[in-house]
């Protein structure tokens, strides 16, 4: 996290540890599936990548469709190892001419190191620019409107992109509408500072639950190479293309669409109070093997944790699920935004 961002998100009272920004206050807010929230996003990294061949370099590393991203299109995409299983889950997007992906910090190490392996001679720079923008998600009833009147024009559809005075605005999926900004340090500071009068400032717990009530996966350290795109339910959220040429894992990744042998899809989880698992944790049915891994858990203000999880499809019909072992605490499976 840039320093003077964190000295002024705690003037603010913000709760931060190890460069993320846990909460003000209750975590998560009792009302916060009602209100508009502003979130800080540092706990969020960003790969630049620059140079005459990105696009093409790009377009043989990711999951999607490179060529459909632009100034004003951003894209849900995954890179994959070898064997189809992804090594990360990021959003795409360009600003100022250099492409962006944004992950979670504690995969972006990793993940940049092996898309490095990859440049070879290609007109490619690739760096962490982690601190050299500061990010903010703002979400909930009402937010278009309030945000359009402090910048400007917004993107009017999902994965919509729009960069102008130094500030990038991306709309993400959400029942209600969702933004990602990125932008410089006071410019960020003075934005926050306005939409901070009218909405609950949050932490990240809270962001990552609105991408679980979304349906949106994300790969953490705990769950690298642990899931083929399809069954994170990548093709249910444009965050795969069956079109586009080679990228790694892509033979397989294709097998298993086109020959329809997907026996686990991600599901979204309601934990009971008191139990909090971690993304890789084994779901359980009746029986002593695991029948599905936790993808992300966060609190719900409702109540115990908001979960989803890669499960096997037979056992999530069946419908008795447990978290840890077969008499582990139940967990429940709720409605998706999205069919499968």
């Amino acid at each position: 996290m840039i320093p003077e961002w964190q000295r002024f998100l705690e003037g603010a009272g913000a709760r931060v540890e190890s460069g993320k920004t846990l909460g003000f206050g209750d975590t998560p807010p009792r009302d916060m599936l009602e209100r508009a929230i502003l979130c800080d996003l540092s706990h969020l990294g960003l790969i630049r990548a620059r140079g005459e061949e990105t696009a093409g370099f790009l377009q043989g590393q990711l999951s999607n469709d490179v060529a459909q991203v632009c100034a004003t299109r951003s894209q849900f995409t995954s890179y994959c190892n070898p064997k189809g299983r992804m090594l990360a889950i990021l959003r795409l997007f360009i600003r100022e001419d250099d492409y962006y992906l944004r992950m979670p910090r504690e995969i972006l190490e990793p993940t940049l190191k092996r898309l490095r392996m990859f440049v070879l001679r290609a007109k490619v720079t690739l760096e962490d620019a982690s601190e050299d923008l500061v990010g903010m998600g703002y979400a909930g009833a009402g937010a278009d409107a309030r945000l359009s009147s402090k910048v400007g024009a917004l993107p009017q559809v999902v994965d919509g992109s729009l960069t102008r005075d130094g500030l990038t605005v991306i709309r993400i999926p959400g029942p209600q509408p969702r933004f990602e900004l990125y932008g410089d340090l006071e410019g960020m500071k003075a934005l926050w500072s306005e939409l901070d009068a009218e909405a609950l400032a949050s932490g990240a717990a809270d962001w990552a639950l609105l991408d679980i009530l979304c349906g949106i996966p994300t790969v953490l350290a705990g769950t690298r190479e642990a899931f083929v795109p399809q069954m994170a339910n990548l093709d249910r959220v444009d965050g795969l293309s069956f079109k586009k040429g080679c990228y790694p894992g892509q033979e397989i990744v294709a097998r298993t669409h086109y020959l329809g042998k997907l026996k686990r899809r991600m599901y979204r989880l309601r934990i009971p109070q008191g139990v909090s698992p971690r993304p890789g944790d084994p779901v359980y049915g009746t029986a002593p093997e695991p029948v599905g891994t936790v993808v992300d858990a966060q609190p719900h203000p409702a109540g115990g944790m908001g979960a989803l999880a890669v499960l096997r499809i037979d056992a999530a019909s069946a419908g008795e699920l447990h978290l840890g072992s077969p008499e582990g605490s139940p967990v429940t499976i709720q409605t998706l935004p999205y069919t499968l």
